[in-house]
């Protein structure tokens, strides 16, 4: 077939269209001219509430994964309420979770596979059938493996929750490439925590009984991992008299509805926590039981690190008032132990995150509130895990090797706890080194929009056949990651498949929940679990043996048949009927204080006060000839000192004596008057470019213009609604570091004045600005588009109704900051500094 034929048959309805037709997936493909079932035409939730059937199951529209009860009938989704089961949530849901509905029936929604026919970017593509796809990709990898490298084949995932087969896949097959997206997320927070009090995650706030709330740049109001269920306790406990101190370079909605909001400097959060750890000491409020029991540093030694810390030194760091830094400091240790500081991204999203969270994690020590009622929580708040729930055998092996992609050498405790890969580098690595791909799986991820430089060098790099000579996407809607794909599969939501959550348990039981289908996925639209499984089955032995069950439900079975029964029920049936397993136990505070039983003693033996077991790995420590669990850190105590971030620093030259000391990144230290920080920000109805396409939520929030300070608006004579140019330069430190002004980009963009914001940053919230991802995604009304819109029915709305069309006067849909934010990770960890990004403006 002709090319300029393509284009013609792209009109081609794709709900009849057969196996080898061919469409266009280009972004001006012309709409269907089909008839179609409207969706207005269906009953009602109102209508239909005497008969809905309830289906327990879990929102994935964000990471916090409340419990949700799901509303069908007749085999459609009317909506969905909050499951009371639920420890975390108590029956409470946002609006992206009410939002998330309508991605099921979105009409632009992937429901075939397709297969790349003309060059990889143009957007042309073919149906074929789903075993057609299984045999395409494992036929790709068999040439990998019987050439011994497996490396060659990787994974790349966004908000993956089918961990056990994702890593069970890449196991079986020998490839250790498997890439996440946690550095840009929260590795510099989960670092900070592994390194001090050896927790897995972020905090688990005690904030039903808090009474002192200290939030170095968390928005726990909107976007905070587990933000609902802190929002939650957080209301109870501000009724009770329980205070809010924000520090946020940004007027949040958490900031606006604090007590105190104040607007550091960026970065400076960790020289703010040092001044307020040397007023706390200096002032003799510190719990001296706690210190000198548990922590690996004498107050002494404390007080020699924390004398240059003053609030002077902070103030000048910070812009804040000192007087400010020391009566919060005496507020804080005022209200111990009922009382958290605590971080997210504001703090932890710079070159220096690490050291900052670590010293605001050392505040809580100091006054002795971790695992305290009301403080900073941790430990047997964690879901049963996969220790619970025994894998199905046999067990694929760990690659004995790594690479360099998915385990950088110059960030080596990016995967000394967790896999927190640095991913965002894996694109620059397959470009500029010698390290390529053969075959790239990627699922629920968007690069070319939601990473920095995505835009520009991600986009480049998928497109680039000598860097990734095959890519296979699995999505719901034709995504900027499936328009660079070869091979497209068509993706279940998450109401259409099963998986085992859990989430930090607020009320300290463990706990977690089970994701089910309340419907069956349309067309050929398959959970990427099941899609692994039959790929898995297709490359032959020894692969294939890991693969002895038919689907991922019967795998979940398999999975959840240890569990003992309850109401006559197995753990399937039981998780089936309520969603949700709490576990009978008594709520666990101060969890490092637990004497080890006979059982945990048989065969250790005790060196320096450290109790090891048999196999010579540390399990506790010793308190007055007891042995008591402790942390889980190297000494078992709370490590202000961590040998850990000193031994890993030595080994790449870089000088730390292992205390979280504070240093401002070079390019913040070294800021101009002209110049400005780049921060970019979530709303509460969105999470990166998975919600973009749900309508209801991209109706709440569909533009991101600039935010700048009145102040600094009057002096370069900017009004609101007016555009500038904006232009983002490299760092002057870290990676692709430049003394020079080297340009990474300039957009343009519209700007909103509003003295909700520190007078040298900027701020633009990312999500919006998408090409792909159908009407809703681009905010343009028309007809289905026979691009994404596969199925038979059609949404009215789609054609009128999108009131911020810019061809209705409207504002559109927003622009993509992340092209201006060049690629930054951090020393040690690799999370991405997104918020020292350097510019300039001009009006234009």
């Amino acid at each position: 077939m002709h090319r300029r034929n393509f284009l013609k048959n792209s009109a081609i309805s794709m709900a009849t269209l057969p196996l080898g037709g061919i469409i266009s997936l280009s972004p001006n493909a012309e709409a269907s001219p089909q008839k179609t079932q409207l969706l207005q035409t269906q009953k009602t939730l109102a209508d239909s509430i005497g008969t809905i059937e309830k289906v327990p199951s879990v929102c994935l529209n964000c990471s916090t994964v409340c419990g949700i009860n799901i509303l069908v009938k007749d085999n459609r989704i009317l909506g969905v309420e909050g499951n009371k089961l639920d420890p975390n949530t108590e029956g409470k849901l946002c609006a992206k979770a009410h939002g998330g509905v309508s991605a099921v029936e979105y009409p632009e929604r992937l429901v075939y596979p397709l297969k790349r026919v003309g060059k990889r970017g143009e957007g042309l593509w073919k149906r074929i059938s789903m075993e057609e796809a299984y045999e395409t990709i494992a036929k790709r990898i068999k040439k990998n493996l019987d050439a011994g490298q497996p490396e060659k084949v990787a994974l790349h995932f966004g908000r993956n929750k089918m961990g056990d087969i994702t890593t069970r896949f890449m196991n079986a097959i020998g490839s250790p490439v498997i890439l996440n997206h946690r550095g840009l997320c929260s590795s510099n927070k989960r670092a900070a925590n592994y390194t001090t009090i050896g927790d897995t995650s972020w905090e688990t706030i005690d904030a039903r009984y808090c009474k002192y709330f200290l939030n170095f740049g968390s928005n726990f109001f909107e976007t905070h991992q587990g933000g609902l269920p802190l929002l939650k306790r957080y209301a109870e406990a501000k009724n009770n008299g329980a205070k809010l101190v924000t520090f946020d370079v940004r007027l949040s909605n958490t900031a606006g509805r604090s007590d105190e909001w104040f607007a550091p400097f960026p970065s400076s959060e960790g020289a703010l926590a040092l001044a307020m750890a040397h007023v706390i000491v200096e002032k003799k409020l510190y719990d001296e039981g706690f210190i000198d029991t548990w922590c690996n540093t004498s107050l002494e030694e404390l007080k020699t690190f924390l004398k240059p810390y003053t609030p002077q030194y902070a103030a000048k760091m910070s812009g804040l008032d000192e007087k400010d830094i020391e009566r919060i400091a005496l507020e804080f240790a005022s209200a111990a132990p009922a009382c958290a500081a605590f971080t997210n991204r504001g703090s932890q999203a710079h070159q220096n995150g690490l050291n900052n969270d670590r010293a605001v994690v050392m505040l809580n020590a100091l006054v002795g509130s971790i695992g305290q009622k009301g403080g900073y929580a941790y430990g047997g708040s964690k879901n049963k895990g996969h220790k619970s729930f025994p894998m199905p055998s046999p067990i694929p092996p760990k690659p004995s090797f790594t690479t360099d992609l998915e385990d950088p050498r110059l960030y080596p405790l990016a995967n000394k706890w967790q896999n927190m890969r640095v991913s965002h580098l894996a694109f620059d690595k397959l470009k500029n080194t010698d390290q390529k791909l053969d075959v790239y799986l990627s699922y629920t991820i968007s690069a070319p929009h939601t990473w920095p430089e995505g835009p520009t060098l991600t986009a480049e790099v998928l497109k680039d056949e000598s860097c990734i000579g095959f890519h296979a996407c699995s999505d719901v809607v034709y995504s900027e990651m499936a328009h660079y794909a070869d091979l497209i599969l068509p993706d279940a939501t998450y109401f259409e498949r099963y998986t085992l959550e859990g989430r930090n348990a607020y009320e300290l039981v463990p706990y977690f929940a089970l994701r089910q289908p309340a419907t069956k996925a349309p067309y050929d639209c398959e959970n990427f679990a099941d899609t692994l499984i039959q790929i898995g089955k297709r490359l032959g032995k020894p692969v294939s043996k890991y693969f002895a069950f038919d689907s991922y439900e019967e795998f979940i079975k398999l999975r959840l048949s240890t569990l003992p029964k309850r109401e006559g029920l197995s753990g399937f049936e039981y998780m089936r009927k309520y969603g949700v397993w709490v576990e009978d136990k008594e709520k666990s505070y101060m969890p490092y204080s637990n004497i080890l039983s006979n059982k945990k003693l048989k065969d250790s033996f005790v060196k320096d006060g450290i109790v090891y077991d048999k196999k010579k790995k540390p399990i506790g420590v010793m308190q007055n000839g007891i042995a008591k669990k402790g942390f889980k850190t190297p000494s078992r105590k709370f490590e202000i000192y961590s040998s850990t971030i000193q031994n890993t620093a030595h080994g790449l030259n870089i000088k730390d004596d292992g205390l979280p000391h504070f240093e401002m990144p070079k390019s913040l230290l070294e800021i101009e008057k002209e110049e400005f920080v780049l921060t970019t920000f979530k709303w509460n109805v969105h999470t990166q470019a998975r919600t973009t396409p749900q309508k209801y939520l991209s109706e709440i929030m569909h533009n991101n213009p600039m935010w700048i300070n009145t102040q600094t608006a009057k002096k370069l004579d900017i009004k609101t609604g007016d555009t500038v140019e904006i232009t983002s330069y490299r760092p002057k430190s870290g990676f692709r570091a430049s003394d020079v002004k080297e340009v990474v980009a300039s957009m343009n963009t519209k700007v909103f004045v509003t003295q909700g914001i520190h007078p040298q940053v900027l701020a633009m919230s990312n999500s919006l600005g998408m090409e792909f991802g159908g009407n809703i995604a681009k905010a343009k009304n028309g007809k289905k588009r026979s691009i994404q819109a596969f199925a038979t029915y059609e949404d009215l709305d789609l054609r009128g109704n999108i009131w911020w069309d810019t061809d209705k006067g409207g504002s559109g849909n927003g622009i993509n900051p992340n092209s201006l934010i060049p690629i930054n990770p951090a020393p040690l960890v690799g999370m991405q500094a997104w918020n020292d990004t350097i510019c300039t403006i001009r009006k234009v």
